[in-house]
């Protein structure tokens, strides 16, 4: 099992991941990379781990609409076979409104960790995209956990208290280095109203004590504060520790930042509050 317990990861679009950066997160003592949008070929997985020498990178997700399981799976091995004990992959059903072949969801979810078994990708190498109990079951069972995204601290302690001890959570959350409630709670909406369109993220977030109210205009400061929480180093870092206490293994950090801006200066601030070892 390569996923490192009780750390703290970064998650970023694939495509704004570079070299450079993942040897900067690496430096700065972060565990883990998570990929979001990531093509199942796995080459920039690859990418990175070869320009870094010991943070794990995940996928997160390879959709399963977009990537049929067979080649993801040789994609997997042929990752492994050069950077063992440093790959994750992790795999998800998606949003409807993204998908028009979108049906019979947790069959197909089913039939793709099947396909997965049938080409030797280990279990405990796989995490699932998960937000409702159905499939974080699912994930504990199939898989070494659930990778939750778009959730809060309350979410992480449900979902562990389901589970139980022994599944691997990784929950992804956002979070703004911006001790302004005004600019922060703009540029939170600015990142969040695309989920705010979604019916699974809308449901899930309901569970959670959420309202209608809650969702209209871009999302309600309480919405956009617990979703994207804001402030200086120290209240990002308990923001995220707040998962970690809640039962995750690790939390990753989603760094929400002005397009242009250089993300690196946030990334060692927080990691200098959180008394990570780089």
């Amino acid at each position: 099992m390569v996923t490192t317990k009780n750390g703290v990861g970064v998650w970023q679009r694939s495509d704004l991941v570079e070299p450079e950066l993942a040897r900067s997160l690496e430096e700065l003592g972060y565990r883990s990379i998570w990929l979001g949008l990531s093509p199942g070929d796995l080459i920039k997985v690859e990418e990175l781990l070869a320009a870094t020498e010991r943070i794990v990178v995940g996928t997160g997700i390879v959709n399963m609409w977009a990537d049929e399981a067979e080649p993801v799976a040789a994609a997997y091995h042929r990752v492994v076979g050069r950077y063992p004990g440093r790959f994750v992959l992790g795999v998800g059903i998606g949003h409807p409104e993204a998908t028009k072949e979108y049906r019979s969801p947790y069959a197909t979810i089913v039939d793709y960790l099947d396909r997965l078994d049938a080409a030797g990708v280990p279990r405990e190498d796989v995490v699932l995209a998960a937000l409702g109990p159905k499939v974080l079951r699912l994930a504990a069972e199939r898989t070494a956990g659930p990778h939750p995204y778009l959730v809060t601290p309350e979410h992480t302690r449900r979902s562990r208290e389901l589970i139980g001890a022994g599944p691997f959570i990784a929950t992804e959350q956002k979070v703004v280095l911006d001790p302004d409630p005004v600019t922060a709670r703009q540029l939170g909406r600015d990142r969040v109203g695309f989920y705010l369109e979604l019916r699974n993220y809308l449901s899930n977030l309901r569970t959670l004590g959420f309202t209608d109210d809650d969702f209209a205009a871009g999302g309600s400061d309480r919405l956009i504060d617990a979703l994207a929480p804001h402030g200086d180093a120290a209240t990002v870092a308990a923001a995220l520790t707040a998962h970690l206490d809640a039962g995750a293994d690790q939390v990753v950090l989603q760094l929400l930042s002005r397009d242009g801006d250089d993300p690196v200066p946030g990334y060692k601030a927080i990691a200098v509050a959180l008394g990570l070892d780089g």
